[in-house]
């Protein structure tokens, strides 16, 4: 579904991916993995067209995006959760939701601001209150639901659960087995590796903007020393 293939992105001359590749097959759950300041949102944000990269490509369902401005790679069928959730903090959590609504597929199960509430039911208890009167962990649940309305064929969450006290947490990674329960692709970033090898099928791990390490599951959760040495836990 989403190939990667040795991206190169740089903040003017600060060059922050060195030769990125990783790909996401259709209703995979894959990880992108590492300390701050690896290269992780900058990956994201090159996928999103946020930061094109200036080598390599990037291709979402056999189409070439790596030359799209944003709103083209979203229109192309990618939703993405940002780090810091970034709601409308002035609109209601309904009014967040409708702001994004959109089914250009056609699904005809497609997501509505009442299955999203089915989803999160304690966004349905405070579906008239503004974006900013949120907790952090109401805030991220909005984040995802917004992502949802566009229908994203890959939905990418960044930091899924950073900051968020265990309990929410738990929501998060209940939501995104549901999700993947459906069919849905998914591309996360998040340092509960515990929760990550239940949940993913695949796993990506940066050090400084490089691919460093690559396996499923079974293989990371038997590689204490990757871990280690990659993600200090």
């Amino acid at each position: 579904m989403l190939t990667v293939d040795s991206i190169e992105t740089a903040y003017g001359v600060s060059q922050v991916l060195f030769g990125v590749s990783l790909s996401v097959g259709a209703g995979q759950v894959v990880t992108l993995l590492g300390r701050n300041g690896m290269g992780k949102t900058t990956t994201v944000r090159s996928i999103m067209g946020i930061a094109p990269p200036k080598a390599g490509t990037i291709r979402f369902e056999g189409r070439a995006i790596h030359g799209l401005p944003p709103y083209r790679v979203a229109q192309a069928g990618l939703g993405l959760v940002p780090e810091g959730r970034q709601v409308f903090p002035n609109l209601t959590v309904r009014e967040n939701l409708v702001a994004t609504a959109a089914n250009r597929a056609g699904r005809e199960a497609a997501w509505r601001v009442e299955t999203v509430f089915a989803l999160f039911p304690q966004l349905a208890a405070r579906a008239r209150s503004l974006g900013a009167a949120l907790s952090g962990g109401e805030q991220q649940m909005l984040a995802v639901g917004r992502a949802l309305m566009t229908n994203p064929r890959l939905l990418i969450l960044d930091e899924a659960t950073e900051g968020l006290a265990p309990l929410v947490r738990a929501e998060i990674w209940r939501c995104v087995e549901r999700l993947k329960a459906r069919g849905q692709s998914i591309l996360i970033i998040d340092k509960d590796v515990r929760a990550l090898t239940r949940i993913a099928d695949r796993h990506y791990i940066l050090e400084k903007g490089q691919i460093v390490w690559s396996g499923t599951s079974a293989e990371l959760g038997g590689r204490e020393d990757v871990q280690h040495r990659y993600l200090g836990v």
